[in-house]
């Protein structure tokens, strides 16, 4: 048996489907108006809460969080990023704004 490899906070499953069930995840998947990789994913989910019930919900909850603490994590490295880029403030704007000014007109 196989371990899933890792992708991010993910896992990722290769799974081999018959042709001519394949081809009916197609047509599901073209008429709800989805890839059918997102179809498959959604099948998955409600089969595991159908089997495992309130450990399901439980285990949903935790992906809600790791899913809002990754964005979190992603916004704030964006933001530090973007402060490296930028020239450093000054601690008094209005004061260099006079000082510009003061040197355009000398």
């Amino acid at each position: 048996m196989s371990t899933p490899r890792a992708h991010g906070n993910k896992r990722y499953y290769q799974v081999l489907i018959d042709p001519a069930r394949a081809e009916l995840l197609e047509r599901a998947a073209a008429v709800n108006g989805v890839r059918s990789t997102h179809l498959i994913r959604e099948m998955v989910y409600l089969a595991l809460k159908r089997t495992v019930g309130d450990e399901y919900t439980k285990a949903e909850a935790q992906d809600a969080a790791i899913w809002k603490q990754s964005v979190r994590n992603r916004v704030k490295g964006r933001a530090k990023a973007k402060a490296e880029r930028l020239p450093p403030q000054s601690a008094n704007p209005k004061h260099e704004l006079e000082e510009l000014i003061a040197r355009i007109f000398e």
